[in-house]
């Protein structure tokens, strides 16, 4: 049996994420994982919130909450809304885990004695009206690269470059707003990535399955200016993963913690022995998924996130794997995405601009925005998300196509033959005709689904929908019928057997639509992927019970459509 280990990029803790979010990476890593399984993989999702950083402590300070407790929050929260989205993760963890605590800290020790980690005396900007220093996004001022005026200490949003808080023009303090901010002495721990440029370099000379997105980010942060350049990976802050040498304390390195993006991808793994322990598991029953000498060397390791996390991906969480010196395992492909833009512009959670993940919940249940988003997947170009294009995909594709062909057939066999599957009749060149469209479009869509292009996918499963709506407009057997009872039984027949198909190759894009047309089809709800048209297209025998489905898909009117066009414009400026 294949294994695949799939990770989603860590959704940050600091509030509920957007449609963009979602897209980016929970969301397909959700549908191709809901696929696999299909084809009998064994497979490990994981996923948690990240939680350490400037960010969580900024957004608990503006809730009035401990961070520890604004944390524990927040993490219940984004759980909840992966449920109402029904992504379904092995385990879904958080970074502030006492797991990823031990294994960072493991992490930080190889490094160190396969001499990749130093002490560097630098200087770090500090606000005397704040009293402390102001690491990364503590300091907002003037990108260096490309002018913006509130880029963070740590990476430019505007042009992605990362920085450091002393290459900012005009910083002043993101908490207090203070200008009065200077250079004063520090020690940190760096990690000497420039040692490891040439093995990432080859490594990722390998990958040429990658998309272009992924490679060629990697390529351009190895091969701009001095190219992989050492980081520093602790920080001057309350909370984070205290900075030790495995279990022994780090002489010089008193009351600071490990960066997050040190500590954040680590979680992939210790969120994997939080599976363990939740689940009654041994070690070797998450260390068979990661180190290679333990079994993993026959794991498929997929990861799933936006543009932006790909430098840590392909760069900074591999050298912290390999500079380890231990044979963990790394990423066989990943899958970047683009931005999902609002009507044209940004997403904005102060301005209240676009559609955030509880927002869309109680507009519409989550199948309609899952369908919409993995069919609009940002791939190859940044997607724009439009009310009118979403009503349009909703209408035509779910409504219209799918909810229309369930209904219209279901209906039809009651009306006529009961709410059995009638017997009588033989397939004949339609029904050939229909079996070779189908077959061609399973494989279609399985290829797409196995190379991880949503988009091609999703377009394969709506072609094999359309398939059925043509089937059956073409044999009509509400006409035929009146006049040989026995081809309208087979053509009807048909039809119930193609509804049973969707119901199962529906699963990764609208899983709620397919637990309701399988038991309305009298199907199990997790139905093995089909092997043939063949196979398929008799897998309701005659006399097999079935059940008209509630209506799966309403469509949006215009009215309502408008309505939250206005709700989520944003702030009038």
């Amino acid at each position: 049996m294949t294994r695949i280990l799939i990770t989603s990029a860590l959704p940050y803790i600091n509030g509920v994420k957007h449609l963009g979010n979602l897209v980016g990476s929970l969301l397909p890593s959700d549908a191709y994982a809901r696929f696999m399984r299909m084809r009998g993989a064994e497979v490990m999702h994981i996923c948690a919130t990240d939680e350490h950083g400037t960010p969580a402590e900024l957004a608990a300070a503006a809730a009035g909450e401990p961070v520890e407790a604004y944390c524990a929050r927040l993490h219940e929260v984004q759980k909840s809304l992966g449920e109402g989205f029904r992504l379904e993760f092995d385990h879904f963890g958080r970074s502030s885990s006492d797991r990823n605590h031990r294994l960072t800290q493991h992490f930080a020790k190889a490094l160190f004695e396969q001499g990749l980690i130093y002490e560097v005396t630098e200087q770090q900007m500090w606000s005397e009206s704040d009293g402390r220093f102001l690491p990364d996004r503590y300091l907002e001022g003037t990108c260096p690269n490309c002018g913006y005026e509130r880029a963070r200490g740590d990476q430019c949003e505007n042009c992605t470059k990362q920085l450091d808080p002393t290459d900012l023009i005009n910083p002043r303090s993101s908490v207090s707003g203070a200008t009065d901010v200077e250079a004063r002495e520090t020690k940190h721990l760096y990690l000497k990535q420039s040692a490891l440029q040439e093995q990432i370099r080859a490594w990722i000379e390998t990958k040429s399955d990658w998309p272009v997105l992924a490679t060629s980010i990697a390529k351009k942060w190895l091969n701009d200016g001095d190219g992989l350049r050492d980081r520093g990976i602790t920080r001057d802050l309350d909370w984070g993963i205290p900075v030790k040498k495995g279990d022994e304390d780090w002489p010089g390195m008193e009351g600071k913690v490990f960066y997050v993006w040190f500590d954040a991808p680590i979680e992939y793994i210790a969120a994997t022995a939080e599976w363990a322990d939740a689940h009654g598991k041994s070690e070797a029953d998450w260390r068979r998924w990661w180190r290679e000498d333990e079994g993993a060397r026959d794991v498929h390791y997929v990861q799933f996130m936006a543009k932006d996390n790909v430098p840590f991906h392909t760069l900074s969480f591999p050298a912290t794997i390999m500079g380890s010196g231990e044979p963990w395992k790394k990423v066989d492909f990943l899958k970047g995405f683009n931005w999902l833009t609002y009507q044209g512009g940004k997403f904005s959670t102060s301005q209240g601009r676009g559609v955030f993940m509880d927002q869309a919940l109680e507009i519409l249940p989550s199948d309609y925005w899952r369908w919409w988003l993995l069919s609009n997947a940002p791939e190859s170009a940044d997607s724009d998300f439009t009310w009118e294009g979403f009503q349009s995909g909703v209408n035509k594709d779910l409504a219209d196509v799918l909810g229309n062909f369930a209904s219209r057939v279901t209906k039809f066999c009651r009306s006529k033959f009961g709410e059995t599957v009638p017997e009588g009749g033989e397939p004949g060149e339609a029904e050939a005709a229909l079996a070779v469209e189908i077959d061609t479009r399973l494989k279609g869509y399985a290829a797409a689904m196995e190379a991880v292009e949503m988009r091609k996918a999703a377009s394969e499963l709506r072609g094999l929908w359309v398939a059925g709506n043509e089937y059956l407009q073409h044999a009509a057997p509400w006409s035929v019928f009146k006049t040989d009872e026995a081809q309208a039984a087979m053509i009807t027949r048909t039809g119930l057997n193609l509804a049973a198909l969707y119901a199962t190759v529906s699963r990764p894009f609208i899983p709620d639509a397919s637990d309701a047309l399988a038991g309305a089809m009298g199907i199990a709800p997790n139905g093995a992927w089909p092997e043939s048209a063949a196979v398929a297209l008799s897998q309701l025998p005659a006399g097999h019970a079935f059940s008209v489905p509630e209506n799966l898909f309403r469509k949006i009117e215009d009215a309502e459509r408008e309505g939250w066009e206005a709700q989520f414009e944003g702030a009038a400026t």
